[in-house]
């Protein structure tokens, strides 16, 4: 494959897409509230699997929503992990508390 990646983001369907040419290979599912947008799905077509674009579709995902002033909130364990692995400059994240998060749980 010799296309580069591109990155857009699609309003119409709350999500951001990757591709490869004119293929669709992935997307980052959104959802939006006022001064915040809330990943909730990543997935990146089969066929793509590990080729490196699951990191470049959420750091330009990411670079966006910083851009646009959106307060984040990983739902999507994939962006949450890349957020816990990689500096994104300007990013305002709040860290949503899910129903199994340990850190939020009072086990001993």
């Amino acid at each position: 494959m010799t296309d580069e990646p591109t990155v857009t983001r699609n309003a119409e369907n709350s999500r951001y897409e990757i591709r490869i040419g004119d293929t669709l290979a992935g997307f980052a599912e959104y959802k939006e509230r006022p001064g915040e947008i809330l990943f909730t799905h990543t997935e990146v077509d089969p066929a793509f699997q590990g080729k490196g674009l699951a990191p470049v579709l959420a750091a330009q995902a990411l670079a966006d929503a910083v851009g646009s002033g959106a307060t984040i909130v990983p739902y999507c364990p994939y962006i949450a992990r890349y957020l816990k692995r990689n500096e994104v400059e300007g990013a305002n994240i709040r860290w949503p508390q899910l129903p199994d998060d340990p850190a939020g749980s009072n086990a001993s």
